[in-house]
């Protein structure tokens, strides 16, 4: 008996370790729906073991042989905070590939290595944090305001490209098997969530029925019927005056009578918390926590669940509303294969030879090379296939691994920044020089050399780009500077949110004072939010926007520089001149917000993108609920186009994206593109870009 308790607490299944006997209960017998096991289970727990399987680090129950598990783990662009894994580009820049395709299988390959690490964790004792499959990905909020710190984090501003990647991602993350899923994905933040960070915990957002519906429900409701998500996590904020976490409208309401969602709920961490300190909607935690289950949330992040205990006793809820939560979280174990024996689960051995192989790093690479965006191609500069002898890289993100990560990354096996890129594919014949100019901003210890004065900095930065015959100026943002309430508050930045869009004013004066020269200016964007760059727009050569582009982010730089990579990428978000544009950044009206609700004349618009190729769009028709087109590749190289449908609706002041897709097309190459759309209507329009564009 203890040698069998002993092996079921590191993970291994009763059955498999009773070495083929009978199952003695429900529970136990893998044949049995995974509803039937679970309610066999919780009906065999104290109210104290049940309450404690509803917080994320939920504890073995060694009686019953239930191990240890831990609900929080990461995965945005990558298996996240547990080793080694492939890094690629942050969830922004992989929008900006406006290829699902690709992203299915980066999703495919991150439960690979996450089943790896599982399997690997098991076999060692492992139940920590971050080694689990139910992962907090994809983050699906809407990026309404370039001032939102965490909106690299999701795929941008449009509703309907962000459910489209939602889709793909989550069904790269679960899998097929009619069975088990692969890993679980979770939808989140629900809903109408982005920002500001330092408000987050308090503020109430007053949201309209047509807001709502096409603009902050939108993706949520796609990936979690289309996707669908197993998972939902409920956000911070309150919505029309309930907090999202204990909101009927939105968890009984929308989500499981409208919907017909069926898996589980999870809380933000300290959401549960937030109900009654931060709200103030509860009168204790007791009371917030059972307003929560009740209303749905089956799941807290956090330590706040432990009141349901004295919740039961004191009448707030009933323990069979605890069963119905405890329930729903013991399917999803079930349905991960953690109770039945290794055999009958498919991803069982996948082994940690697949974290960041070979074919792994080289889809990294593909990633980051599809991610490349081309804003501005002054005289054909680009590419250069003819390098020049002399080429200065400068700027602090030159040289910055941090910056190629983004946020909630994991820990690549190796990274390539865009100096080293730039040194490897121009080095045979090109003299390459590079000095950092300045600092990110006016924040200390950003970079090692932030210690040398300013000027000293800019000085060099200078010289070096007056003895040289181009300039590769590398600047932009870092994770350091935005990000998740982050206790930063200098000029331009406040607690991971930006307060301005402007580039910093240290790197302001560096992308002046180049551009001073005369000598070609090349920029090259490492960020994860819309810049302001008139200066850049009206004076540089070329402008590439690179986003957080992953590990291999300087090699599929330096590539397209080169030529190598014919960039195909478009903006999954507007370019705006300045925030003067931009109503505030609380204000969570759609009015005048995103490209399709925008009045103004923007830096760049939503799905702008150049090629080294040029496409023309022939023969548009309209039949019923379907628009085709004919495009063709008019030039004499290879490249991808991205081919957009937009429609005018009667929601929006402006045409709407309602199709997509990336195509390759050969020198001379045609082919016909169709897309169906239950809005369509004959102000149907397919195009390579936005109907108004800016060069």
């Amino acid at each position: 008996m203890r040698y069998w308790l002993a092996l079921s607490l590191l993970g291994f299944s009763v059955v498999s370790l009773a070495l083929s006997q009978t199952a003695r209960t429900k529970f136990e017998d893998p044949d049995l729906a995974p509803e039937q096991r679970a309610a066999d289970l919780v009906s065999r727990l104290t109210l104290e073991e049940k309450v404690s399987q509803m917080q994320n680090a939920a504890p073995a129950i060694p009686r019953l042989g239930i191990p240890a598990y831990d609900w929080w783990n990461e995965a945005l662009h990558g298996v996240a905070r547990s080793g080694i894994a492939t890094v690629f580009p942050q969830a922004i820049g992989l929008a900006a590939t406006w290829d699902t395709g690709l992203h299915l299988r980066i999703a495919d390959v991150i439960s690979t290595e996450a089943r790896a690490k599982y399997n690997d964790a098991i076999a060692h004792g492992n139940h920590h944090r971050y080694y689990g499959l139910t992962f907090w990905s994809p983050n699906i909020n809407i990026f309404r305001d370039p001032r939102w710190g965490r909106g690299q984090e999701t795929y941008g501003e449009d509703p309907y490209l962000t459910s489209q990647f939602g889709i793909a991602f989550i069904k790269g993350m679960q899998g097929n098997d009619p069975r088990y899923f692969k890993t679980i994905a979770t939808s989140k933040h629900y809903a109408v969530h982005s920002g500001p960070e330092v408000s987050r915990h308090r503020d109430n957002v007053d949201a309209t029925p047509e807001d709502l519906k096409h603009t902050y429900l939108y993706a949520f409701h796609t990936t979690l019927t289309q996707g669908p998500a197993d998972s939902v996590m409920c956000a911070y904020n309150s919505v029309n005056g309930s907090p999202a976490c204990a909101s009927d409208f939105l968890l009984q309401d929308t989500l499981r009578r409208d919907w017909k969602f069926s898996g589980y709920v999870v809380s933000d961490c300290d959401s549960v918390d937030d109900i009654y300190s931060g709200h103030h909607f509860a009168k204790s935690l007791a009371e917030a926590s059972a307003a929560a289950v009740k209303a749905g949330t089956d799941l807290d992040c956090g330590k706040s669940y432990q009141a349901l205990v004295q919740a039961v006793h004191q009448g707030l809820i009933t323990e069979q509303e605890i069963n119905r939560a405890v329930e729903r979280l013991f399917i999803a174990r079930i349905r991960l294969g953690m109770f039945d024996p290794p055999s009958r689960v498919p991803f069982s051995k996948i082994a940690m030879d697949e974290v960041a192989s070979p074919a792994h790093l080289q889809l990294a690479l593909e990633a980051a090379e599809k991610s490349m965006v081309l804003l501005k191609n002054d005289k054909g500069i680009l590419p250069l296939e003819r390098a020049p002898r002399r080429i200065a890289v400068l700027g602090p993100a030159g040289d910055d691994r941090d910056a190629l990560l983004g946020n909630y990354n994991g820990t690549p096996s190796y990274t390539v920044t865009p100096l080293e890129g730039i040194r490897k594919e121009f080095g045979a014949h090109s003299e390459i020089r590079y000095a950092p100019g300045s600092a990110y901003a006016a924040m200390p210890k950003l970079i090692d050399s932030e210690r040398v004065p300013a000027d000293v900095l800019l000085q060099e930065a200078v010289g070096i780009a007056e003895r040289s015959d181009l300039v590769i100026l590398c600047i932009g943002l870092n994770s350091r500077l935005e990000g998740e309430e982050m206790p930063i508050d200098i000029p331009g930045f406040s607690h991971g949110d930006r307060t301005d869009i402007q580039l910093p004013a240290p790197q302001q004066k560096l992308l002046e004072s180049v551009l001073d020269t005369g000598k070609p200016v090349i920029v090259v964007l490492i960020n994860g939010s819309a810049l302001a760059l008139e200066a850049a727009k009206n004076r540089a050569a070329a402008i590439l926007e690179a986003w957080y582009p992953g590990q291999e982010g300087g090699t599929a730089i330096a590539r397209t520089l080169s030529g190598k990579n014919n960039p195909g990428g478009r903006l999954p978000v507007t370019f705006y001149k300045s925030v003067a544009q931009l109503p505030p950044f609380a204000d969570y009206s759609m009015k005048n917000r995103t490209y399709r609700y925008f009045s103004g004349d923007p830096l760049y618009p939503f799905g702008f993108g150049l090629s080294y190729s040029t496409f023309t769009y022939s023969d548009q028709t309209v039949r019923g609920q379907t628009a085709s087109a004919r495009v063709t590749n008019a030039s004499q190289r290879e490249g991808d186009e991205v081919v957009q449908l937009y429609i005018k609706t009667d929601y929006a002041p402006n045409p709407v994206l309602k199709g997509f897709a990336r195509v390759h097309l050969q020198p001379g190459e045609s082919r016909s593109m169709s897309f169906t759309s239950d809005e369509m209507n004959n102000s149907a329009v397919i195009s390579g870009g936005p109907l108004t564009s800016s060069k």
